[in-house]
């Protein structure tokens, strides 16, 4: 696959049909660019190439039944969990509880992708686990300027940069300026992963996601 280099191939593996096209939907709309494939069960999967994919959104039982093989890739999974029970059954793997409200499903999507468990290699302790393999707390988010702050909540209402200026008293130059700050700053292009990010830090309402 023609992927960027700094976006991963994900695998979602889990039989409920609305699960994998409901979160390969959120994937693409936090990360347009990322690949993402998802099969009904690991027998699917294993026809595919699964070492190709950097990361697999994995349901629990698929994990449990298939251990064998999971074990030792560990580093790559994100368990698809059913509230917190599951959750603290699986307290050393990085998790996803698809039972929380959207606004929480996001931001746990939002962090996994933000804070580089999506990077192409294993982690360690010296780059955000515990030595047990748990993630550790989340870094706080990068600091946005009140005018870039001003600059993001215009440009997830969908204005141009030239109606930006205008509503501002910039220039368009300024304005292109700022959100070149505020990508290199996020990490994000998109406008959906954008317009969550502002979701997620309050300067916009939660009806927007």
């Amino acid at each position: 696959m023609n992927t960027p280099s700094c976006m991963p191939d994900m695998a979602i593996i889990d039989p409920n049909v609305f699960t994998r096209s409901g979160l390969k939907e959120l994937l693409h709309s936090l990360a347009p660019k990322v690949q993402v494939r998802t099969f009904a069960t690991f027998e699917a999967f294993m026809d595919d190439t699964p070492d190709l994919y950097v990361h697999y959104f994995l349901s629990a039982q698929i994990y449990v039944a298939y251990n064998h093989f999971f074990q030792s890739r560990k580093h790559r999974i994100i368990l698809l969990t059913n509230g917190s029970s599951q959750q603290t059954q699986f307290s050393n793997m990085h998790t996803l509880n698809l039972h929380g409200d959207k606004k929480e499903v996001m931001q746990s999507l939002f962090h996994l992708l933000q804070a580089g468990h999506a990077k192409h290699r294993r982690p360690t302790p010296a780059d955000g686990t515990s030595p047990t393999g748990a993630p550790l707390p989340l870094q706080s988010p990068p600091n946005l300027t009140p005018r870039e702050i001003e600059v993001l909540v215009l440009v997830t209402q969908g204005l141009l940069n030239k109606e930006i200026a205008e509503r501002l008293h910039i220039s368009t130059t300024t304005v292109i300026s700022h959100r070149k700050n505020i990508t290199r700053k996020l990490g994000f292009k998109s406008v959906s992963a954008l317009t969550i990010y502002a979701v997620l830090q309050g300067y916009i309402d939660t009806d927007r996601i």
